[in-house]
């Protein structure tokens, strides 16, 4: 199993809503590296769900329902698409600035790279993050 991070503004496409939904195909990514990224992740992988701009903090746990397939939003073709469905809302966020003081998530993409919108997070960093919002992972 792989680990991912996927950004999101909450005002765009909130954590809430894609709970309400309970899937959602993860398209519109426009960066050939984390186009790159959607095309490795794996049926089952765990995503993190990450509100940008507004709040800035890792909110859940998504997993790959349907692996890399053409991004029907585009207009050319290079560009691909997942499908995800919500797993479980952390216990308590993770904010930026909390990553940002613990030095075993200094290599993180999201404070590496932090303008890709999909990037890959390693099993320890996910770890961590679940023991800093006193979550344990279970699936349904």
């Amino acid at each position: 199993m792989q680990f991912w991070l996927v950004k999101q503004e909450p005002t765009e496409y909130s954590w809430q809503q894609f709970c309400q939904d309970g899937h959602t195909v993860w398209n519109g990514v426009r960066n050939y590296q984390a186009r790159n990224y959607l095309k490795a992740m794996n049926l089952g992988d765990c995503v993190l769900f990450y509100h940008s701009n507004v709040g800035k903090e890792i909110v859940g746990i998504a997993q790959v329902t349907k692996t890399a397939y053409p991004d029907p939003t585009a207009v050319d073709s290079p560009w691909a698409a997942v499908d995800i469905k919500p797993i479980q809302t952390l216990n308590k966020t993770v904010t930026l600035e909390q990553l940002k003081q613990i030095p075993d998530l200094s290599q993180l993409g999201l404070l590496k790279q932090a303008r890709l919108s999909v990037m890959p997070i390693q099993p320890a960093e996910f770890q961590l993050i679940l023991e800093i919002s006193d979550t344990k992972l279970t699936f349904n």
